[in-house]
């Protein structure tokens, strides 16, 4: 069994869409997951957004592969900050459940320091949601800390 990631391509578009949907089927599910969902932007149509990012320079989207089998993706954002320098934001990963805990997501996240490192990015960031300790163990297995806690309150 070989892991790996790669550039997406336009033939990868249905199991995106596909991994795209499991991804935000997992989120109510988790603590802080339905604010998640009722913030997210894309909410109504997220694969169009993975679709956008095939053509958008400011946009890394790679694939993780079992075998050459689309398994997971990861979607990443550059922008210039304040300072002028390069920032990352990881935006979102995602391996399938059943190809967990196998180095998919590893080979995603190696990919994307790669390739913020080769566009110049400075540092790169992402988001665990609250008590996703195998996210955030995950992100600081590659170095990557807690920064900020992002606190919430639902009104009555």
């Amino acid at each position: 069994m070989e892991e790996s990631a790669r550039p997406a391509l336009s033939g990868d578009l249905d199991a995106l869409h596909g991994l795209v949907a499991a991804a935000r089927g997992e989120l109510p599910e988790r603590k802080g997951g339905d604010v998640a969902v009722r913030l997210d932007p894309q909410r109504n149509d997220p694969g169009a957004r993975i679709a956008a990012a095939l053509n958008d320079e400011a946009m890394v989207l790679l694939v993780g592969t079992i075998d050459e089998t689309v398994v997971g993706y990861g979607l990443m954002s550059l922008g210039t900050v304040s300072d002028g320098s390069i920032q990352a934001n990881v935006e979102e990963i995602f391996v399938d459940p059943g190809a967990r805990s196998v180095g998919v997501g590893e080979a995603i996240l190696e990919e994307l320091l790669a390739a913020a490192s080769v566009r110049g990015a400075v540092a790169i960031q992402s988001v665990a949601l609250p008590g996703d300790r195998s996210t955030k163990n995950f992100f600081e297995a590659h170095g990557m800390v807690a920064r900020a806690i992002i606190v919430h309150r639902w009104l009555d």
